[in-house]
């Protein structure tokens, strides 16, 4: 596959040396760019997909009219939390 180029982007003398200083040991700026631009674009689909959620959530709440009461999603949410912590502590 061939591989395309993120334009290149002007900033501030502050910014670059900014960037220059956050570097890890041997991490080039190119590194640094491609991951950042990665997580930015998985952050972004994960937003598109909550909102997309959200949307029609809200569409079969408007068609039916019936929710799921705040407490019983809180407690959903404890318990997968609580079992996420158990998992880690392993």
């Amino acid at each position: 596959m061939k591989t395309a180029v993120i334009p290149q982007v002007r900033v501030e003398p502050e910014l670059r040396a900014d960037l220059d200083s956050v570097l890890l040991p041997g991490e080039t700026l190119t590194e640094f760019v491609e991951a950042s631009v990665r997580r930015a674009v998985e952050y972004r689909r994960v937003q598109t997909d909550f909102a997309a959620r959200c949307e029609a959530s809200l569409a079969a709440y408007e068609r039916t009219g019936i929710s799921v009461p705040s407490d019983a999603v809180l407690t959903k949410l404890e318990a997968k939390v609580a079992a996420r912590v158990k998992q880690l502590r392993k």
